[in-house]
């Protein structure tokens, strides 16, 4: 039913299925919706290239368990399109979403197929009165269709990298920097997340006339003790007893979404207590059961993890090379990234990479293409047609940790097939 939906809105004639940004078509809707934005109180914005899910999820845990009622919309979604839009304690139904695309059906308006869900996301968040609405952006900030609250409760701003340089002209950082935070509320309490020097340099430029609080990452600290991690601000230290949280940038994006939880007034009790039940599915997700863990021989751990990014790629870097087993990867991506910039930063990690095309992705970048860029960068690669041949090629009775990465789609697909 899911892919049915995605294939509908794709075939539709008044959606686009392609990027288009701009805020005057979904202004013009929700003007002749009567404003259901306007209903939503209390919003917070979620904006950057890097640990948005990780921060609105944890986010929404700490609000959740403090008997506060929170909608938030997602994006993309994994395994089901109806993960992209929770309302209240529940996700929409397929039925829900269908109901909801003809009522926007009827507006006439040619939008975007992202503009179309973020609407279905505002549409039902505003029939409920949640004390909290996260929406996270698409990508980018200043023409996303997310940017539609005037006065936001608040805006926070996760890792800032070349992520999203395929939608900009200049394709450079700078741009993404301004893109992201140089058009920021000037009514609101802004967070900034942990950024490259660089970066922090250029954000404090942008809002060095912005009129909002703004809360620099310099406000809280990620300490390692051993191997045990904390929170620590000037105030609290909270010690990070999570059972699912595995990397230094995990950690850091947790860490925010606590330094914001305790703004909130959320007693460290309540957060303390919630820490051991996080986990993101797609980041950093070991599959401990299900019909492909089934299949592996004994001696065998798979994990998956969506990093698509040259940040992200670090981060996952640096957390497989702690780890004292063999390691075999399993490659997809999507077209628009950069793929060899990305797999450079993990050499040394893997013993052999296979790679595959992203099944029903028709921006998948093909297992020939990513192979080669894997053989120009020295790895030990073998190319596939599907994860069910990439996984053939690595399972043995040798001891190791099979990672998949490089396409959150691809997790969602594995997740499925799991």
């Amino acid at each position: 039913m899911s892919k049915l939906i995605y294939n509908q809105l794709a075939k539709h004639k008044l959606f686009n299925k392609s990027v288009k940004f701009g805020l005057k078509r979904i202004k013009l809707a929700l003007k002749l919706l009567d404003h259901p934005e306007k209903r939503l109180k209390n919003v917070i914005s979620i904006i950057g290239e890097s640990g948005k899910f990780t921060t609105l999820f944890s986010l929404k845990s700490f609000i959740e368990a403090n008997n506060q009622k929170v909608t938030a919309h997602i994006s993309p979604s994994l395994k089901d399109i109806s993960e992209r839009f929770y309302i209240g304690n529940k996700y929409l139904t397929h039925k829900e979403i269908k109901k909801t695309i003809k009522q926007i059906e009827k507006l006439n308006i040619p939008l975007t197929i992202f503009e179309c869900l973020t609407l279905v996301y505002i549409i039902n968040a505003s029939k409920i009165n949640a004390d909290y609405n996260i929406q996270e952006t698409g990508a980018l900030w200043r023409l996303d269709s997310n940017n539609i609250n005037d006065f936001p409760k608040l805006q926070i701003c996760t890792n800032i990298n070349k992520q999203h340089l395929n939608f900009l002209k200049k394709k450079n950082l700078d741009e993404v920097i301004k893109e992201d935070v140089g058009f920021l509320s000037n009514f609101t309490s802004i967070y900034i997340g942990k950024q490259s020097p660089y970066v922090l340099k250029k954000i404090k430029a942008y809002l060095k006339n912005n009129a909002s609080k703004i809360i620099y990452p310099n406000s809280w600290k990620l300490i390692r003790k051993d191997k045990l991690y904390y929170y620590q601000d000037m105030k609290t230290k909270i010690k990070l007893n999570t059972r699912n949280v595995y990397s230094k940038g995990m950690f850091e994006n947790v860490c925010q979404a606590i330094k914001v939880a305790l703004d909130l007034n959320i007693d460290k009790k309540i957060i303390q207590k919630t820490l051991p039940s996080l986990s993101f599915e797609g980041r950093f997700q070991y599959l401990n059961k299900g019909k492909i863990k089934n299949k592996l021989h004994k001696n065998e751990i798979i994990m998956i993890d969506g990093a698509h990014a040259i940040a992200d790629a670090k981060n996952l870097a640096v957390y497989l090379k702690e780890l004292k087993i063999p390691k075999y990867g399993i490659w997809a991506m999507t077209k628009n990234k950069e793929p060899d910039l990305f797999i450079k930063e993990l050499k040394g990690v893997f013993k052999k990479i296979v790679t595959m095309p992203i099944e029903s992705e028709y921006e998948s970048v093909s297992a020939k293409e990513l192979y080669q860029i894997a053989v120009k960068n020295k790895f030990k690669s073998e190319s596939s047609k599907s994860f069910k041949e990439a996984l053939k090629k690595i399972s043995s009775k040798e001891k190791k940790l099979i990672v998949c990465f490089g396409s959150l789609y691809n997790c969602g697909n594995i997740l499925n097939k799991n």
